[in-house]
């Protein structure tokens, strides 16, 4: 019996926790009358597809792409620094190590809105800002760059240290056996990691409204308020744009979710 209660009441919050979702969904159908109807309606009396008309409409293909573009870019830097910083930061053992570890975590803490002041200015005096999607991409990638690196750590701390020492002994430089040895057995905590970095810089957004004056090279977040007016808004080609821009992500995290749940739970029992 207490069994069905904790799963009905997981049921509920579950619920709660989707809703707004579905109410994105099912908006995206409405038209402008009843998305403001009372009482609201629970399903679409009249289903509207407008999703190929606002794709046309606001050239979701180029923000789309500029999404993907800083997504991408962010996630290789990041792969690239943070699996060495991991590494390095797992197999160093001594007093200091826990205030790097403090440090790191520190910089993960600090919102963005709060760091673009500073960002903005740097970057224009080092003339970044001639390239905006670059200057985005750096600074998204230094945001989260500490979250790879303390998730990535906790895999790395896995790996035994005896198979590293038994490829050194037969004659591997630290570098191969680091590449050879360590990378492929934590490639499932190094490709989860990798997923929720790519999915987070997908929905960037304060350093892409604030470094990115252009409009065709603004992320799909940024293109949003194009639906956004002083007097109304379109509300439903609002939902309908958040549905197709959230759609492929959710796609993607449901057929990732069994390797993101095991990734991130990996290290939980030892």
């Amino acid at each position: 019996m207490k069994r069905y209660i904790l799963l009905a009441i997981g049921l509920v919050l579950v619920g709660i926790y989707l809703f707004p979702l579905y109410w994105m969904y099912i908006t995206a159908l409405k038209g402008g009358t009843e998305i403001f109807a009372f009482p609201p309606t629970f399903w679409p009396r009249d289903p509207m597809f407008t999703a190929v008309d606002v794709w046309h409409r606001l050239q979701m293909d180029s923000y789309i792409w500029n999404s993907l573009v800083i997504a991408l870019g962010v996630t290789v830097i990041v792969m690239v620094v943070g699996t060495g910083c991991a590494y390095v930061l797992a197999r160093v053992r001594n007093r200091w190590m826990d205030v790097v570890l403090f440090t790191v975590l520190m910089m993960q803490v600090l919102p963005s809105s709060l760091m673009i002041t500073p960002i903005f200015v740097s970057f224009n005096q080092m003339g970044l800002l001639e390239y905006p999607r670059l200057a985005v991409v750096l600074a998204q990638a230094a945001k989260v760059l500490p979250l790879y690196i303390v998730l990535c750590r906790a895999t790395f701390v896995q790996v035994p240290n005896e198979l590293e020492e038994a490829a050194l002994v037969d004659g591997n430089s630290r570098v191969g056996a680091f590449l050879t040895i360590i990378v492929p057995l934590a490639r499932n905590g190094i490709l989860v990691t990798s997923v929720l970095v790519f999915l987070q810089s997908f929905g960037e957004y304060v350093y892409s409204r604030s470094l990115i004056a252009e409009r065709s090279l603004q992320p799909a977040t940024v293109g949003l308020q194009s639906f956004m007016g002083p007097n109304s808004s379109d509300w439903s080609g609002v939902m309908t744009y958040s549905a197709i821009y959230v759609t492929p992500i959710l796609i993607i995290f449901v057929l990732l979710q069994r390797r993101i749940v095991s990734g991130l739970t990996s290290g939980a029992l030892k």
